[in-house]
């Protein structure tokens, strides 16, 4: 596996040549340590963290304050792969001025190397402008969750001639206004295909069918992090949740029937005396960052 550093043009240069991009969210330091190892090439920081995180019904509360903490935390660790932020509801619809400093601060204060954003032809000025002071911009089409009401809830889109074109469109003009690459989500896998076809930077799909230039999935989805929920587009590989609630299960019962702690996991039992006697023994603990972690700036003057 690489160990230098994903870049923007290397996600770009991609396109038809491969290989597959592989796209994961990430919301915490902890998890993006463990995706990074399995050699993930690009850490979303998505504002499905509303949803994943939160326990919200759809990404819309979501605030910039929020998606810079959570980026902060990913970038903090994240030595190869790419960091994506989400600009979240209403950080940058309004102008190209607002996009421009909603993406300014995602990468001044949460130290990401990229921004996304929904929308095609209505946002391509913002792209534009974005693009144009050095910030890679990733963008989205088809399925925008943002737009959930607007949409009716989240259902496939670009089912009608008419609506193909409409996104089809918004690609080419996502691809026009210099977006490195776009995620396609929620649409026929013919129209994936012809999206793909269409633009020059790659698409990242997500139940956009298999032509795409490569495949994002929230990690908790992808991981089985929940009971009923399962997308159509979501494969599970892995039952983290049952795993999660059968070993919590097994904690609670030894700690009710005294059974932990023991010994093994209590101080001061077999430890030597001269440790026990000078400056305490250690408790094992430490952080998970390994190395001196990524720079970026403060989040505030105050913080300096």
């Amino acid at each position: 596996m690489a160990k230098d550093k994903i870049t923007a043009p290397e996600i770009q240069a991609r396109k038809h040549v491969g290989p597959r991009i592989v796209v994961v969210t990430a919301y915490d330091a902890t998890m993006a340590s463990l995706l990074e190892a399995a050699g993930v090439d690009v850490l979303l920081v998505g504002d499905s963290l509303g949803m994943v995180v939160q326990g919200l019904a759809t990404t819309l509360p979501v605030t910039l304050e929020e998606v810079c903490y959570h980026c902060r935390a990913v970038s903090r660790v994240a030595r190869r792969a790419h960091v994506v932020g989400d600009l979240p509801f209403m950080s940058y619809q309004t102008s190209p001025e607002r996009a421009l400093d909603a993406a300014g601060r995602l990468v001044k204060e949460g130290g990401v190397e990229a921004v996304k954003l929904e929308g095609g032809v209505a946002m391509a000025e913002h792209v534009r402008r974005i693009v144009a002071v050095g910030i890679p911009v990733m963008g989205h089409v088809g399925l925008t969750p943002q737009s959930v009401h607007a949409m009716g809830g989240f259902r496939v889109q670009g089912k009608t001639d008419l609506a193909k074109e409409r996104i089809l469109a918004d690609a080419r003009a996502l691809e026009a206004a210099g977006a490195y690459s776009m995620v396609v989500e929620g649409v026929p896998t013919e129209l994936g295909q012809r999206i793909t076809d269409a633009v020059s930077i790659p698409t990242i799909g997500i139940g956009a069918g298999p032509h795409c230039d490569g495949q994002v999935l929230v990690s908790y989805d992808l991981l089985g992090m929940y009971g009923d929920v399962r997308p159509k587009f979501v494969k599970r590989y892995a039952e983290l949740g049952v795993a999660v609630v059968r070993a919590t299960e097994a904690f609670a019962a030894e700690v009710r029937s005294g059974a932990f702690p023991t010994d093994a996991h209590s101080f001061g039992v077999s430890s030597p005396r001269a440790v026990r006697q000078s400056q305490g023994e250690p408790t094992g603990s430490s952080p998970i960052v390994v190395g001196d972690p990524a720079s970026f700036p403060p989040a505030s003057d105050d913080d300096a």
